[in-house]
């Protein structure tokens, strides 16, 4: 038996004592099962509550995940770790403040990009060549193949 199922036995098991409530007793045990009658309602409440914003909360872990397979498409060429394919969004860290800046490959090419935190002009060497080693071991394996 649940809670709920409980209380009620417990009540019924009190009705069939027919107990007088015009005692002592009889007051202290009804306001006791009164008591506990609005104690299990109030779980039983939570509990529905509590069931109904799991579901939730899976149907959000779901979308939350579908967004994570787009955002963060896995690449042929690279470990998990691996930053080389993420040409979209660049991290820089201003020199003066030491914010770090995320920029995309349009602002990168924008003449007087300021710190948005300090206001420092911040300028970019950007030559879009990728110096990691699963990137580097992918090139190799490409000049052998042409070579062939």
């Amino acid at each position: 038996m649940d809670i709920c199922e409980k209380i009620s036995y417990i009540k019924g098991l009190a009705e069939g004592l027919d107990l007088d409530v015009n005692t002592k007793e009889g007051k202290v045990l009804s306001a006791i099962i009164d008591l506990l009658g609005d104690i299990t309602e109030e779980i039983c409440e939570i509990e529905d509550g509590l069931d109904e914003m799991s579901e939730q909360l899976d149907a959000v872990d779901e979308d939350l995940s579908g967004v994570e397979d787009i955002i963060y498409d896995d690449c042929d060429c690279c470990d998990d770790d691996c930053d080389c394919c993420d040409d979209e969004v660049y991290e820089v860290e201003c020199p003066n403040c030491h914010d770090t800046i995320y920029l995309d490959e349009d602002m990168l090419e924008e003449e007087g990009i300021d710190c948005p935190n300090c206001g420092t002009p911040l300028e970019f060497d950007f030559d879009g060549d990728c110096d990691c080693e699963c990137c580097e071991d992918k090139s190799e394996n490409e000049k052998n193949t042409d070579a062939e």
